[in-house]
């Protein structure tokens, strides 16, 4: 945009020429308003008020969701003591943290209400919490990840390793790394407001980034997934083969559900952080969140995807799990009665009455024996 700071007119009055400088309207009131020329280049938001909403909605569905969450998964962890349900319990914690530091006090707080008119120090503080919140959510279903492999594909060492209190260590020191790694993340500069280009600063913390939360956890997936799914598939035809050569066999054995659990947990994440993780790399190196609308448009609506990943977790529990859903309802309806009762099955009553009746045969031929009077040469006396 091309601005001319001052227009010349030229007027006759009688036979003198005079020449009038007439100021630019457009350049004297952007002055007046104290606009720099980097703010003239800043990206608008295209989105308006649509970000506030969308968020203040999350907010207010996802921090009850997830408190329901995690009060149920304690449930089940406290009564069968699984360490799938102290993993998720970790996941729960982790995206009750993301949406308090991300969504309210990073994008509701300081964005819309504050407007980033906040103190520098607070501002990289709270970037630093949001990264490590952000971190924890998404590393701690990658010991769950570890678990369910070793559980299906090593299952005699899952028996030795996997115990409740072995199991709360490594969620803790899963947590501690998080946290830990939000450190670096005070010095992360803020898209939307730099209008410089990045610098190698921007450069290796945008790489740790897009490594930590995204490439890295995603690899581990994959790989462990795929192997699981690899092996599911060899133990199903095995049990095809011996079904065909034998007279008799087990039904072939399906997905699990907490395998069918993982597998859903992983992909929403994958799918949900992939538009992000490319909008950051595009920032990088192509065109700049500050000055182009369109990189703004898409980093909005990739930040608003990525958010949503911390709020479905509840429902895909509920989708897959049954235990999960008694618990939620007991949750809802005040209940504490147990989760899994006793059921007495049928084909223990024959054994069982075979067994009392028995026993009763034998009492009584013992009271008979005891009963009859000794025979005569019983009876004699040596003589």
């Amino acid at each position: 945009m091309r601005l001319k700071t001052k227009h010349f007119r030229l007027f006759t009055r009688g036979s003198a020429k005079v020449m009038i400088d007439w100021p630019n309207v457009t350049v004297a009131g952007h002055q007046e308003l104290g606009l720099k020329p980097e703010e003239l280049q800043k990206s608008k938001c295209v989105l308006g008020f649509i970000p506030v909403i969308y968020y203040s909605i999350l907010l207010c569905v996802g921090v009850p969701v997830n408190i329901l969450t995690a009060v149920a998964l304690s449930k089940l962890a406290s009564r069968t003591k699984k360490a799938l349900y102290y993993y998720l319990l970790a996941v729960t914690g982790s995206d009750i943290l993301s949406q308090l530091f991300i969504i309210f006090v990073g994008f509701l707080l300081e964005t819309a209400v504050f407007h980033r008119d906040v103190p520098s120090l607070l501002l990289h503080s709270v970037s630093a919490a949001e990264f490590a919140a952000n971190h924890a959510s998404i590393w701690s279903t990658v010991p769950l990840t570890v678990d369910r492999y070793v559980a299906l594909c090593h299952p005699l060492l899952h028996r030795q390793i996997s115990y409740p209190a072995r199991t709360r260590k490594i969620i803790v020191m899963v947590l501690m790394l998080s946290f830990a790694s939000g450190v670096p993340f005070f010095w992360w500069s803020d898209m939307w407001r730099n209008s410089h280009p990045p610098t190698a600063l921007d450069t290796v913390l945008i790489w740790t980034h897009v490594t930590i939360i995204y490439f890295l956890p995603c690899s581990i997936f994959l790989v462990l997934n795929s192997l699981i799914i690899h092996t599911l598939r060899v133990r199903q035809r095995q049990q095809r083969c011996e079904g065909e050569c034998g007279p008799k066999s087990a039904p072939p054995r399906r997905l699990g559900k907490t395998t069918a659990m993982l597998l859903a947990i992983t992909s929403v994440f994958s799918v949900l952080w992939a538009p992000r993780t490319v909008v950051v790399i595009y920032h990088l190196y192509v065109s700049s969140v500050h000055r182009d609308w369109r990189v703004h448009l898409a980093y909005d609506l990739s930040n608003m995807l990525a958010m949503l990943n911390t709020a479905v977790n509840f429902f895909l529990y509920c989708f897959v799990s049954k235990p999960f859903r008694g618990a939620v309802r007991d949750v809802l309806l005040l209940r504490a009665g147990p989760l899994y009762p006793r059921r007495v099955l049928p084909q223990q009553h024959g054994p069982t009455n075979a067994s009392i009746s028995s026993l009763y045969s034998v009492n009584n031929k013992r009271s008979q024996r005891d009963s009859t009077p000794l025979s005569p040469r019983r009876s004699r006396k040596p003589s």
